[in-house]
């Protein structure tokens, strides 16, 4: 077990991190919501590895659609089509907000957001995006020069893509357009028409509908349709950027159904085959695809449609359904958010609690009234000691994985999760939680 840990540590990358002391714990096998090390320790999966696993681990189904698909027909070019593609692509049309119907296929969210972006430039012929800067959407030079988080720095300049602007998020919490709280209604997807009117050649606004990673920042009911009626307004494509909150996280297929908001792009990846095989999508509207009828549509790559990626999306696709996991998503997120609350009035370091589903964060500050988190970006960046990491190395001591990032925990464990599991994920956060404390 230690000669695999040390081989990888000192071998191999790991990622968004320093890699001085990195040993990585050594996972053999995993089962519904846990998974399990050399040792023999169980682990809850309380963040869905990186809020991907959504139909918790092992699931039969999928395995078997991985299975038949390797024997049937293992790979072929993407100028070929396949069973599993006509499959997919029905199966798609039956869940996908109204209005998507032409898809191209990839194999990771990043690569979804770089077609994406290519495609609302070729479309328009413009060549800014409007991000934000709460925002991840990838790791490849264009997906990362639309990320507002810090990952962004270190590519600055030579791995970026000229033409990005960013513009306030949405956060009411900790809005950025007016300290005090509450919330300052939508002057945030206002703002975006301004700058709109004032950038100039802007192709597309991208949004994650509700921020991931970067603090599961729900939005006001007004903000999505006020963005979508203003980038139509101004001729500006709207990308929804789904990777991490569709495929039932959120309680619906996407979480741009929860305010009926059609945009022109939707990515995602993850929970579309529930991490299983890498896949990502980027789906467009007819108006879009209907330009590239007699213009070059210049973009491809050898693993689009992989045959392998596809049957397994189907088979997963069934199995939200067959599970029920959109109801069930709303039903136990919202014993989450009850746990999750009461945890609050426990814990005095806890200094908001938000999600919707069974996605959610809990944000940790030094100080409730002024909101202050007990950690920066820039320390994170820089290797400093975070709290959030003596939380989450509690809790994993506890047998429960959580994700933290920078100063909160993101709270998504997989769609098919027990409230009696959900029980021990809260137990243990209860427990670490006295280390935030302490520290105040």
């Amino acid at each position: 077990m230690e000669d695999i840990r040390q081989l990888s540590g000192k071998h191999t990358y790991g990622t968004w991190r320093r890699q001085k002391g990195f040993l990585p714990l050594h996972v053999v096998s995993a089962e519904g919501s846990h998974f399990t090390d050399a040792s023999g320790k169980r682990y809850l999966d309380l963040s869905s590895q990186l809020m991907c696993s959504n139909l918790g681990h092992g699931n039969r189904a999928v395995i078997d659609a991985i299975k038949q698909q390797a024997e049937e027909l293992a790979f072929i070019a993407p100028g070929y089509t396949t069973t599993a593609r006509a499959e997919l692509t029905k199966a798609l049309l039956e869940v996908l907000p109204k209005g998507l119907n032409k898809f191209f296929f990839t194999t990771s969210g990043t690569e979804a957001n770089e077609a994406a972006v290519k495609i609302a430039r070729m479309v328009t012929g413009k060549h800014k995006i409007i991000s934000r800067y709460a925002s991840y959407h990838g790791a490849t030079a264009a997906s990362i020069a639309l990320t507002g988080d810090f990952r962004r720095w270190p590519a600055e300049p030579f791995s970026t893509v000229n033409g990005t602007a960013f513009a306030p998020d949405v956060n009411c919490y900790r809005c950025p357009l007016k300290k005090t709280y509450p919330e300052c209604g939508v002057a945030c997807a206002d703002y975006v028409e301004y700058m709109i009117e004032r950038e100039g050649n802007v192709a597309a606004v991208i949004i994650e509908p509700i921020v991931g990673t970067n603090g599961i920042l729900v939005p006001p009911k007004e903000y999505l349709p006020r963005l979508r009626a203003l980038t139509k307004r101004h001729g500006v494509l709207l990308i929804a950027d789904e990777v991490m909150t569709a495929w039932g996280r959120t309680g619906d297929w996407f979480a741009c159904d929860h305010d009926e908001v059609v945009p022109d792009i939707l990515t995602t990846a993850k929970g579309i085959t529930g991490a299983y095989v890498p896949l990502g999508l980027t789906a467009t509207t007819d108006e879009i695809a209907s330009y590239f009828d007699e213009h070059y549509f210049a973009h491809g790559h050898t693993y689009e449609a992989h045959p392998l990626t596809l049957g397994p999306a189907v088979a997963a696709i069934a199995e939200y359904r067959r599970l029920g996991l959109l109801e069930r998503s709303k039903k136990m997120g919202a014993i989450v958010g009850e746990k999750l609350n009461a945890l609050k009035s426990r814990h005095s370091s806890i200094g908001d609690v938000r999600g919707r589903g069974l996605f959610w964060a809990v944000d940790l500050v030094r100080d409730r009234s002024a909101k202050t988190p007990f950690n920066t970006q820039r320390e994170k960046l820089d290797g400093k000691p975070l709290i959030i990491d003596q939380v989450t190395a509690k809790m994993l001591s506890l047998g429960v994985a959580c994700m933290g990032w920078v100063s909160h925990l993101v709270i998504a464990p997989p769609l098919i999760i027990t409230e009696a599991e959900i029980d021990q994920g809260i137990a243990a956060l209860d427990e670490a939680l006295k280390i935030a404390d302490s520290a105040l």
